[in-house]
This record gives structure tokens, sequence and C-alpha cells, in this order.
């Protein structure tokens, strides 16, 4: 118990600026473009374009960056393993909430469409 609330801190205190790059890497290496990448984001944290654009730079961690998204009712339907974890069995709701959005980059990555990404009809 103890080491998963150890794990589930450390995840919480990184730096979205510091993974940012790695999402990019891993959509790019599958061909999808950076403007995906920040839409399915910006979809999921509830931000504007300008808000995305000022997370991505500023030292907000990742939970800071959920403590002012507004997550959409879409999200969740986002279920599925990351890194070993069934997404919608994580009891801690921060941790659950950036295993989504590890989850829809992973998608991203696979070649899944923004609309299914994003969950729209």
């Amino acid at each position: 118990m103890a080491v998963r609330q150890n794990a589930d801190e450390k995840i919480a205190q990184l730096k979205f600026s510091s993974v940012y790059p790695h999402y990019v890497n891993k959509v790019a290496k599958k061909g999808r473009s950076v403007e995906e990448l920040d839409c399915v984001i910006a979809w999921l944290l509830g931000y504007s374009p300008e808000e995305l654009e000022s997370a991505k730079t500023d030292a907000r961690t990742f939970a800071d960056l959920f403590s002012q998204a507004q997550v959409p009712v879409g999200a969740f339907q986002i279920t599925g393993l990351i890194c070993g974890y069934r997404v919608e069995e994580i009891e801690n709701p921060l941790t659950q909430n950036i295993r989504r959005l590890d989850k829809v980059v992973d998608e991203l990555a696979k070649g899944k469409s923004l609309e299914k990404v994003m969950r729209q009809a």
C-alpha cells in the first residue's frame, strides 16, 4: 500500500513540461502530428489552446495540471491497460487521470482517429 502511494505521489509531482516531449516523440514516430496530440490533450484537460501552451512550458506538475482541469464526461470511457494497470481500476483519482492521459496518447500513436480517441460518436 505504501509503495503504491509513493508511486502515486511521484507521478503527481512530475512536471508536465518534462513529460510532454516524450509524448511528442511517441506520436511523431508513428506519423501523428503535434497538433493532433495537443488537440487530444486539450480535450482531456478541458484546456484552451493557450492554456495548454502555457502548461507545456511552465513548471506545472501533473497534480497542478489536473487540479485546473475540467475533465470531460467522455474521459470516463477511457479503459484498458496502461503501464500494467487497468485504467478503470486505479483508485487514486489523480493517478487515474494521468493514466487516462497516457492511454489517449498511446491510442493516438497506434493510429486511432481523433474522434475515437476523444470518445466522440
